[in-house]
């Protein structure tokens, strides 16, 4: 078995650490570097009697993890202000910058550039941010709505910047 960490060889028992939020299975050398993972007495399993098969439970590790639910498919925007939304909403939960980040499993700093409107949250993110704070942060992209603007005859060609001039010129003389 190797070091997880330095990749040498281990010679004797490995040892199980978490180092920076990752649990590592480690030599004795690389251990100070993290803190040591208190490994759970297993309960003795029943020996089986004549007859009967011992019954297996379910471990741990095939325990589904709650995710957030998701409330819409396909593409989606962020509101405007949506830095401000979540500092509010953040506040109003009297929750810190460190509470909210436990609570949804991201980094403070993370947290703290996009509550500064430094750093925009990718779908995932703000679906969680929606789910722990309250708030709705993800809408259906908006349409861009282009005016539409008189032409007298018909055109095969496409507008040039000459038209937009004309027209937007055109379009001043009406209204004085």
């Amino acid at each position: 078995m190797q070091c997880e960490v330095c990749g040498r060889k281990i010679f004797g028992k490995p040892h199980q650490a978490l180092i920076e939020g990752a649990e590592l299975t480690v030599c004795n050398e690389c251990l100070k570097h993290g803190k040591i993972i208190e490994e759970e007495p297993k309960p003795a399993k029943p020996k089986p009697t004549r007859g009967m098969k011992p019954i297996s439970l379910p471990s741990a590790k095939t325990q589904k993890r709650e995710t957030p639910p998701t409330t819409q498919k396909g593409p989606s925007e962020l509101v405007d202000n949506f830095y401000v939304k979540i500092r509010h909403a953040r506040e109003k939960m009297g929750l810190s910058h460190e509470a909210l980040g436990k609570k949804i499993n991201e980094k403070v700093s993370l947290l703290k550039k996009v509550e500064t409107g430094k750093m925009l949250p990718d779908d995932m993110l703000a679906t969680r941010l929606e789910h722990a704070l309250k708030v709705k942060l993800l809408v259906p992209p908006s349409e861009d709505k282009i005016p539409k603007t008189k032409i007298a005859k018909p055109s095969t060609r496409e507008l040039t910047l000459g038209d937009l001039i004309k027209l937007d010129k055109d379009k001043t003389e009406e209204n004085s």
